[in-house]
This record gives structure tokens, C-alpha cells and sequence, in this order.
């Protein structure tokens, strides 16, 4: 694992969004990458390698929602911790859910809620590598 705390992707396509989040992930030791819809996303995640990705899921091309379940169907990427953090409706729950999502935050969030989440998230990323097991579609919220 990259970084004190390890690589974090954060696909959201409002530049205002990707940069709080960097930074407040920075803040904190992390390595963070932004990329501004999920084809960005899926054209740098090979690459960067990340140990847990954020999405937002109202964004051009291609929505949060499918960028997961493109991930997921790629054994490459299939064990990655995904987090939705975007205003976290019933259908955005339940169709991240369907899609495999591990974690929910809502917006507007508190920054310390974002650092607890992917600290949760990449934690277990980095125990379930020795295992080869992730828990798909637990759907850890924090925005409730």
C-alpha cells in the first residue's frame, strides 16, 4: 500500500467535490488520484492501482452505478472497496447495493466521516488481500 494510509481514486465529475475530497484525504496520508466521470475512472484505475474508490453517480458518459458494476465484473478490480458519496437517494442505495458497493456517504458529509470511511474501507482492503475475500454489497453507511 502506497501512501501512509494507501491510494484512494476520486471519480466525481464537480471539481470542486474531487478537490475537497483530495485534499481532505491527503490531509490524512492517503495518495489521491481524481478522475472526473467513470470512464476517466476506468481508464486510470489499471494504472493507479488504488486500494479504495469514491464515486459520485450523477455524472457524464458513464454514472457511479455503472463504473461499479464495470468494476466488478473485471477480476482486476472486482475485490476494490467502492464508496458511493453523492446525495445517497433510496435508488441510488439500492442500485449501488445491487452493484456491489461497499460504503455510503452522503452529501454535503463531514470531512472526519469521509476519513473514517475510507480508512474502514481500506483496512480491509489490505486484510482481505491475504485472504482473497472482500464482502460484497455490505453496505457500511454512514450517511444512514
Amino acid at each position: 500500500m502506497s501512501g501512509a494510509y494507501g491510494r484512494v481514486l476520486v471519480v466525481d465529475d464537480n471539481k470542486v467535490i474531487r478537490q475537497l475530497i483530495r485534499v481532505n484525504l491527503e490531509l490524512e496520508g492517503f495518495e489521491v488520484v481524481t478522475a472526473a466521470d467513470g470512464v476517466e475512472c476506468l481508464d486510470l484505475v489499471h494504472d493507479f492501482c488504488p486500494d479504495v474508490i469514491t464515486l459520485d453517480v450523477v455524472m457524464p458518459r458513464l454514472d457511479g452505478i455503472q463504473t461499479a458494476v464495470r468494476l466488478r465484473a473485471d477480476p482486476r478490480t472486482g475485490h476494490l472497496p467502492v464508496a458511493v458519496v453523492s446525495a445517497c437517494t433510496p435508488y441510488e442505495v439500492d442500485s449501488g447495493v445491487a452493484a456491489g458497493v461497499d460504503a455510503f456517504l452522503a452529501k454535503p458529509f463531514e470531512p472526519s466521516e469521509l476519513v473514517r470511511m475510507v480508512r474502514r474501507l481500506a483496512k480491509r482492503e489490505d486484510s482481505t488481500a491475504a485472504d482473497g475475500r472482500r464482502g460484497a454489497g455490505t453496505a457500511g453507511s454512514a450517511a444512514g
